[in-house]
């Protein structure tokens, strides 16, 4: 990996110098757009719409456009004299329980290095927070921008979680909320049954993104010349109301579950039988 930043972890009086390294990376399956007739490469251009004029990326600036529709442009001049009071430093503001913490609020994941001087206080710090069952609530400045953020225990290292503001995050506000809903007790009883039978210690190597692995097959077969076979799909057995329709997923959890198990249990090697010695 390679560090992407370099700062601070700022503790007290007790200064940690660390490196940041991005944590999660995306696996998606990337495109180019090309032209359908010879795949060629498309271009754009950076084209002024009140001038018309092809622009160079040394002439572009930021532009904030007001709600009277006019266009405020600023230079990297205006933006350097900004106050970032927590620029190149990660400044632990208060220690919290992670459960107060709404996940909805979690952006980006990073991982944090010791510089090899502060090898002993990251240690330190980490091993206070781990046994403090808390999380450090910090305040970061990545790429011009300040941000809220946590900084937990993750495998001996420090993993710092980006956050949105408050005002970044939308109101669940829809229509059925205030409308009155009748839940039968049976469908409720259902539910929770149909939950208990699907209940399992999360396990992330269980699950793979099968569209990812499905177009990597389409891109290998139109490369090869190869006929793309389209995967038959199950079919789901129609239920006439939502009571049949939770017995029916719970029948079918069981089943799966059991299945699951055997399948299990014949990977097991055999056990071997001890011989008693005889005189």
């Amino acid at each position: 990996m390679r560090s992407i930043w370099k700062g601070a972890v700022s503790f007290g009086l007790v200064t940690i110098p660390v490196k940041l390294y991005s944590a999660t990376e995306q696996r998606d399956v990337s495109f180019h757009q090309v032209h359908r007739e010879d795949g060629g490469r498309i271009r754009y251009k950076r084209v002024c719409q009140v001038c018309g004029q092809e622009v160079p990326f040394a002439d572009v600036a930021k532009g904030y456009e007001l709600a009277t529709g006019e266009m405020v442009v600023l230079t990297d001049e205006d933006l350097a004299d900004l106050p970032l009071t927590t620029s190149h430093r990660i400044e632990v503001l208060q220690f919290t329980p992670l459960e107060q913490v709404d996940p909805i609020y979690f952006s980006k994941t990073y991982y944090l290095e010791p510089d090899p001087m502060g090898a002993k206080p990251y240690v330190l710090l980490r091993d206070a927070l781990s046994g403090s069952g808390q999380v450090a609530v910090v305040k970061v400045a990545l790429r011009s921008r300040e941000a809220l953020g946590t900084l937990r225990v993750r495998e001996g290292v420090f993993v710092l979680e980006t956050m949105l503001w408050p005002d970044e995050i939308r109101a669940a506000d829809f229509p059925f909320l205030t409308e009155k809903i009748d839940v039968r007790p049976q469908e409720l009883a259902m539910a929770t049954s149909l939950i208990e039978s699907m209940r399992a210690d999360f396990d992330p190597d269980e699950y793979k993104d099968v569209y990812r692995e499905a177009l990597l097959d389409v891109v290998e077969a139109k490369a090869e010349g190869r006929e793309v076979v389209q995967p038959a799909e199950a079919e789901q057995p129609a239920a006439t109301d939502l009571l049949s329709a939770l017995r029916a997923s719970v029948e079918a959890a069981k089943k799966g579950r059991s299945a699951a198990k055997g399948a299990a249990e014949e990977e097991k090697p055999p056990k071997k039988t001890s011989r008693r010695k005889t005189a």
